[in-house]
């Protein structure tokens, strides 16, 4: 029995050996190279970063990053015919929808945390914000003089919580008012309903840029956080986070994360001295 046992042995372990290679490719990356296809989540309204675009297509700094990265993996997987499809996303669901597996990447500019490291991965840092203020010309320039006034952020957002933390921490009483639509918040701003509107600063400098009346809106040289964006994907999606991460090294690598820069934020524009080191700092050798 013993000797029936021992011989039985590494059949066994060739066995599980078979089964643990089969399933390192198993999951999101095997998906994808049986449909052909890699579903991106987008927010609708979470401009410069993902936006729909007046031609009803998807647009932004993240969005055009994603589709890089498609266009990297189909050549690791040698699918020349990979497509990204883009699934609209909001605040609220696009955890879920990568739990739930309704969506391969979320190309979006969400804060890496370790809180959101617990329920979902994240490839290597994509883009450095902060969390700043914008107000009218006539406005509070200090976080101390929003005393007794009604600030505004994007409801369920890492910015809301830490505009919570700042007022706290500073004893400053102001009220929070959440909203759902950027649009929403700076007509608010615009009409005085609030005296500030917290988000990233990138968000609000494209957002001051693109305003009717653009003179009239100020963005404060205040920062409440520092904060690392990162592409999510499903929590344990080894082989998928690794194609991913390869891809963001070849973009950063080459170049091509510049040209997506000046894409968005325009030709002449160029990576602050932080991106570019970061850019630097995140790529990984082959």
């Amino acid at each position: 029995m013993k000797r029936f046992v021992s011989g039985l042995a590494p059949t066994l372990a060739l066995a599980m050996g078979f089964l643990v290679a089969g399933s390192a490719w198993a999951g999101t990356l095997d998906d994808i190279a049986k449909n052909g296809v890699i579903r991106g989540g987008f927010r609708e309204n979470a401009h410069p970063f993902a936006y729909k675009g007046p031609n009803g297509k998807p647009s932004g700094f993240m969005v055009q990053l994603c589709e890089a990265v498609a266009g990297d993996i189909a050549k690791q997987l040698k699918l020349p015919g990979l497509k990204v499809e883009f699934v609209p996303v909001t605040t609220e669901n696009r955890l879920d929808m990568i739990k739930q597996g309704k969506i391969d990447l979320l190309c979006d500019s969400l804060t890496e945390t370790l809180d959101r490291r617990a329920v979902v991965d994240f490839s290597i840092t994509t883009f450095v914000d902060g969390t700043s203020f914008a107000i009218r010309n006539d406005g509070p320039r200090d976080m101390q003089d929003l005393a007794g006034k009604k600030v505004g952020a994007v409801a369920g957002t890492l910015t809301e919580e830490e505009l919570r933390k700042a007022l706290a921490s500073i004893h400053v009483a102001a009220t929070v008012v959440p909203f759902t639509d950027f649009t929403a918040a700076m007509t608010a701003l615009e009409k005085g309903e609030i005296s500030a509107y917290f988000a990233g600063g990138a968000m609000l400098t494209a957002m001051i840029k693109d305003h009717k009346d653009a003179s009239r809106i100020l963005l404060a040289n205040t920062y409440l956080s520092l904060e690392p964006f990162a592409l999510a994907m499903k929590l344990g999606e080894g082989p998928f986070r690794l194609a991913v991460d390869r891809a963001l090294s070849h973009i950063y690598r080459s170049g091509q994360i510049a040209t997506i820069f000046g894409d968005v934020f325009g030709k002449n524009a160029r990576p602050t001295q932080q991106l570019q080191t970061l850019y630097m700092i995140a790529t990984l050798p082959e």
